[in-house]
């Protein structure tokens, strides 16, 4: 981005798939969790569920606090992982399983590794997990196609 006009100065590079190693450690991410990101992200998946937005219907049904739904925390495993592998990636799989509620006012650290690389050159798996104050909030795979080549 130029300081002048906060504008990105050219496309962001992707990564290669020639450029990563099983074993690569991609960069650490901090999620904090607001009751307004909690809920507006179950509402903008449609996901209407009281638990997600009721504090007090959430603790009449046994939790603690309203939390997080699924497909908050699988686009947030999305993005950790898109972040690390730039645009022109393309997500071709990701298996999530939920342990540990995301409540308002934690934080999730999302960490992941690179565990596999296909045979046929272009796809790598992604070991991911994001942990709270709890546990282990979300733990999976994400399978991402990435380009080859420097001019990604």
């Amino acid at each position: 981005m130029t300081a002048s006009t906060g504008k990105p100065t050219g496309r962001a590079a992707s990564r290669t798939y020639d450029e990563v190693a099983v074993g690569d450690e991609l960069p650490e991410l901090s999620i904090p969790l607001t009751r307004t990101m909690i809920v507006a992200t179950a509402i903008a998946s449609r996901d209407y569920q009281d638990v997600h937005h009721d504090p007090e219907l959430a603790v009449e049904r046994g939790s603690a606090d309203i939390f997080m739904n699924i497909l908050t925390s699988n686009g947030l495993v999305d993005r950790f992982v898109t972040r690390w592998a730039g645009p022109a990636a393309v997500v071709t799989a990701i298996r999530i399983r939920l342990g540990a509620p995301n409540y308002p006012g934690d934080t999730m650290v999302l960490t992941g590794s690179v565990t596999a690389k296909d045979d046929a050159g272009d796809r790598v798996e992604v070991s991911v997990r994001g942990v709270n104050a709890l546990g282990p909030h979300v733990t999976g795979t994400v399978v991402v196609r990435l380009p080859k080549g420097e001019n990604a």
